[in-house]
């Protein structure tokens, strides 16, 4: 007998390798609620709300691949958006799975809940499907069809799906015949077109060979589509070294001998990379370098576009030329392989090694002092073991966790991007349950951990065990940094941020306060002795968050009039 369309639907999804789906059940969406729970490849997570749900899952499909979250019809869709949205910018694959109003209510123009009471049954349709690269609305006659060309989308875009299940028809049986799928780790990208592919090899490979002081930008793309170990190829083959910006940090570990540091402009860490970056005679960037304000040090420095070659997901840009339908997968082996013959024991990273990452910062002799960011952030970067993995929420703490050395091994995801505060508690659950053989070290500042703490509860639920460690100064310390002081509106409810894990359920964690160092350094000491799950309130001052000077914001913002006798 067929599987019916949302078995088949989940069947699909769990063949890429994802084992968990996120949400909060509804009515309309219980066709797949009750398929998720007797599935024997997926695990439902029992999110606090939809938000939190998405975020989750977004922070599950930067581990695993993919992710799976599941709302019902407009009030559930709709508050997730916010979190889909930034698995848009930030190209994850992510399915949202939505169950709608029955066909048969449709057909008779019933007026149901969670519409506006005027027979529009598809009005959230438009709106969620904006979140997403490719949407379809599953039937047992297009089931199968239809998922692998939403599979397949997906995959290809690396960004979101959107999949609506009406509710009769998601328990019908298909009609066409099942495919099994792959995981996600032997899923393609589309072949190349042969003439193009060879004029950009021909390009890349001149232009690697006629330039004295190249430098390579590897971007996120190349983790989205799974080409790390493929990059690490490339610089091996041929010999360059490398810079990230903060929205590819920990791409590779930082320990990697033709790694550089940061490039963020003006912000570069070290500081002296960033004349390196902007003086180089070939930028190679791998995947389509964002030059967003907070990636480029407020778009501060300069990068001439003249000696720039982007590799975009399926196409590249040197200068005005553009060659297309080109995949980054088969420009970066092609252009290995072609390295590899032309100068076999290639690999000169010493030899171009004209900057050295930062080292370990400077430790706080005051063990009586409070505990600031300048005695965390040491502290922290000793704490971190070569498998962890460092979940930053968006905030004064991911400007500082930027410009850090992370120890070898130790990886990193942070929303540079889309920039959501609140994004990192949900995130870090996902990533954990992702990767269960890591350990997930969140740090997030007090006002984005107001917004989604209560997945804390979840974690507690579902027996990860992360480090969350929460930065308290009272106050939203990034909006601190952008506008003048004094504003009431940045100012937060006073919580008892220790007591949050034994009041959200959670059974067999460490729960801690540190307001001096002495403090700090004894917590970190018995959380890495402890076996289990940690929750650690740091206490910061409020008085680090600072306005940058008038300037910067105005650069940042640009709400004033033009100074019109300046020519500059």
């Amino acid at each position: 007998m067929s599987p019916s369309v949302v078995t088949y639907a989940l069947d699909r999804l769990a063949d890429l390798g994802i084992g968990h789906v996120f949400g909060v059940p509804g009515d309309y969406a219980f066709p797949i609620n009750d398929a998720v729970e007797v599935h024997p490849r997926l695990q439902w997570v029992p999110s606090a709300n939809e938000l939190n749900a998405a975020y989750a899952a977004d922070g599950y499909a930067r581990r695993r691949g993919a992710g799976i979250v599941c709302t019902t019809y407009g009030v559930g869709e709709l508050s997730a958006l916010n979190g889909l949205m930034g698995a848009m910018a930030e190209r994850l694959p992510v399915f949202h799975l939505v169950g709608t109003p029955s066909q048969r209510i449709v057909r008779q123009g019933l007026i149901c809940h969670h519409t506006l009471g005027d027979q529009t049954y598809d009005r959230f349709e438009a709106i969620s499907a904006s979140a997403s690269c490719v949407s379809a609305r599953l039937t047992p006659e297009n089931a199968v069809i239809e998922l692998e060309r939403v599979i397949d989308k997906a995959l290809e875009e690396s960004k979101p799906a959107y999949l609506t299940f009406p509710m009769d028809l998601a328990l019908m049986p298909i009609t066409g015949k099942p495919i099994q799928g792959s995981p996600i780790g032997q899923v393609d990208q589309h072949a190349s077109v042969s003439r193009e592919l060879e004029a950009v090899l021909d390009l890349l490979e001149a232009r690697i060979g006629a330039a004295s002081n190249p430098v390579v930008l590897p971007t996120i793309t190349l983790k989205r589509f799974g080409l790390v170990p493929a990059l690490e190829r490339f610089l091996e083959a041929s010999g360059l070294a490398y810079a990230t910006t903060p929205m590819d940090k920990s791409l590779l570990s930082e320990d990697h001998p033709a790694f550089l540091g940061m490039y963020n402009g003006h912000r570069s860490t070290p500081a002296s990379l960033g004349k390196v970056v902007e003086e180089a005679d070939l930028l190679l960037d791998l995947g389509g370098l964002v030059l967003e304000d907070l990636n480029t040090g407020l778009w501060s420095g300069s990068l001439d576009s003249n000696r720039l070659i982007a590799v975009h997901a399926d196409w590249v840009q040197a200068g005005h030329q553009v060659f297309t339908s080109v995949s980054i997968s088969d420009v970066l082996a092609g252009l290995t392989e072609r390295l590899r013959k032309a100068s076999p024991s290639l690999s000169s990273w010493g030899d171009q090694r004209v900057v050295q990452p930062a080292a370990l910062l400077p430790l706080s002799e005051a063990m009586d002092q409070p505990t600031d960011s300048a005695s965390f952030y040491p502290l922290l970067q000793r704490f971190l073991r070569p498998t962890d993995l460092l979940v930053s929420d968006t905030g004064t703490c991911l400007l500082k966790l930027n410009s850090i050395r992370l120890p070898a091994g130790v990886a990193m995801e942070s929303q540079t991007l889309w920039s959501s505060i609140g994004w990192g508690t949900p995130s870090a659950l996902g990533c954990a349950l992702a990767e269960p053989e890591r350990r997930v070290v969140l740090v997030t500042g007090d006002g984005a951990h107001q917004l989604t703490m209560q997945e804390i509860g979840v974690m507690g639920f579902t027996d990860v065990k992360p480090v969350v460690i929460v930065l308290n100064n009272g106050l939203y310390g990034v909006e601190a940094l952008i506008s003048e002081t004094g504003h009431a509106y940045n100012d937060l409810p006073p919580w008892r941020y220790a007591e949050i894990p034994s009041t959200l359920g959670c059974e067999g964690w460490w729960c801690g306060r540190a307001a001096t160092v002495a403090e700090l350094e004894e917590a970190l000491t018995s959380i890495n002795a402890h076996q289990g799950a940690a929750y650690l309130e740091v206490v910061i001052p409020a008085e680090e968050s600072q306005p940058l000077e008038e300037e910067v914001i105005e650069t940042m913002h640009q709400t004033m009039t033009p100074d019109s006798t300046s020519h500059n």
